[in-house]
C-alpha cells in the first residue's frame, strides 16, 4: 500500500479528519470508504473514525490500498517521456485507440501499459487523464493513483493545465494568432464525428474554445499549408479537428473533416505538451513529447520552418 502522512497545521486543525484527508488529497467517495471500512487512517499512530477532530501538530497517516486495472498484457509500444511514483506519462504512437472499447476490444495502449508494468515489476490502475484519438500522437498522462488523477482533473477544470498541439492544415491561414470560441456536439446520437452547433440548432453544442497560433506557411505542389501550434481551452471529443475543419483549414490526412490524405495516412496531429503543477510534489511539471516521424517527414517535405 502506498503511505501519506502528514503534520496537520494550526489552519487545519478542527477539521473532521476525513474532511481533512478529501480535501488536502482529493481522494474519491470510492477511495473514502475504502480506507474507513479498511481502518487504514490513523492519527498519531491510533485508528481514528473519519469524524475524529484534528488538533494542531497531529500526526495523519493513510493508507492507500493498491489497486490494478484488469486489461489484458499486450506488447503494445509504450515509449515513456517522464515517470515517478505517481506519473506515467508517455509519447502515444498514431494507430492506437487508448483504452478498450466495443469497437477496439483489444490492442490498445491500456493493454500496452498493462505489460510495462508486468515488465517493469509495478502494480497500479490505469487512470487516463488526458484522451487522444486513435490516429493523434502525442503526450498522454496516465495517473498511477486516485489523488493524482483527481488533482489533475481539478487542475483543468480550472484552466490550470497546459495542452498544446501540432498540426498541419490545408490552406494560408491568415491571422497569427487567435481563438476559435464555437459550440461542438454529435449532430446525431451514435455518430462518430462531431461539429460546431449553430444557435438555430435544435441540441444546444458544448462550449468550446481552441487557440491558435501559425508557426509558417508554405506553398508545395501549388497548393498552400499552414502549420499550427494550438492550445485546447476546453478539452472536447474531436475538438481540433472540428474547429479547424469549420473554420475552412482541415487537418491533413483527416478524411472524416475534410483532410487531405495525398501525403500522410492519419491525421497531422501531436499532442506535443502537457504542463501542470505535480499534485503530490507541488512543483511545476512541463513535459514534451517529440514529433514522429511521419510529422517530421511531411514538415521537411512541405518545407516549414520548425
Amino acid at each position: 500500500m502506498e503511505k501519506l502522512i502528514f503534520t496537520v497545521t494550526s489552519e487545519e486543525a478542527g477539521m473532521q479528519v476525513k474532511k481533512l484527508v478529501r480535501s488536502k488529497y482529493h481522494l474519491s467517495s470510492r477511495m473514502m470508504t475504502k480506507i474507513k471500512y479498511g481502518d487504514l487512517l490513523s492519527v498519531n499512530g491510533k485508528t481514528e473514525p473519519g469524524y475524529y477532530v484534528v488538533k494542531e501538530n497531529d500526526i495523519v497517516k493513510i493508507s492507500i490500498p493498491d489497486e490494478r486495472s484488469q486489461f489484458e498484457p499486450e506488447d503494445i509500444p509504450i515509449f515513456p517521456i517522464y515517470e515517478d511514483e505517481d506519473f506515467l506519462i508517455i509519447n502515444k504512437p498514431a494507430g492506437f485507440t487508448v483504452h478498450p472499447t466495443k469497437g477496439h476490444p483489444n490492442h490498445t495502449i491500456a493493454n500496452g501499459i498493462m505489460k510495462y508494468m508486468d515488465d517493469t515489476d509495478q502494480s497500479f490502475k490505469v487512470r487516463f487523464v488526458n484522451r487522444l484519438d486513435m490516429d493523434t500522437s502525442g503526450v498522454l498522462v496516465v495517473a498511477k493513483n486516485s489523488m493524482v488523477q483527481a488533482d489533475l482533473n481539478k487542475q483543468m477544470m480550472a484552466d490550470e493545465t497546459i495542452k498544446e498541439y501540432i498540426a498541419i492544415v490545408t490552406g494560408n491561414v491568415s491571422q497569427d494568432s487567435f481563438v476559435i470560441d464555437l459550440p461542438i456536439g454529435s449532430p446525431s446520437p451514435g455518430l462518430i464525428g462531431r461539429r460546431v452547433l449553430e444557435a438555430s440548432d435544435e441540441e444546444e453544442g458544448f462550449p468550446s474554445k481552441t487557440e491558435v497560433h501559425v508557426i509558417d506557411r508554405r506553398t508545395f505542389n501549388d497548393k498552400d499549408y499552414s502549420l499550427l501550434r494550438l492550445k485546447l481551452l476546453t478539452g472536447r471529443t474531436h475538438q481540433i479537428r472540428v474547429h479547424l475543419s469549420h473554420i475552412g483549414h482541415p487537418i491533413l490526412g483527416d478524411p472524416l473533416y475534410g483532410g487531405d490524405s495525398t501525403y500522410i495516412t492519419r491525421q497531422a496531429l501531436h499532442a506535443e505538451r502537457f504542463s501542470c503543477t505535480h499534485p503530490l510534489k507541488k512543483a511545476p511539471l512541463d513535459v514534451r513529447a517529440p514529433l514522429p516521424d511521419d510529422l517530421k517527414n511531411l514538415i521537411v517535405k512541405i518545407g516549414f520552418n520548425y
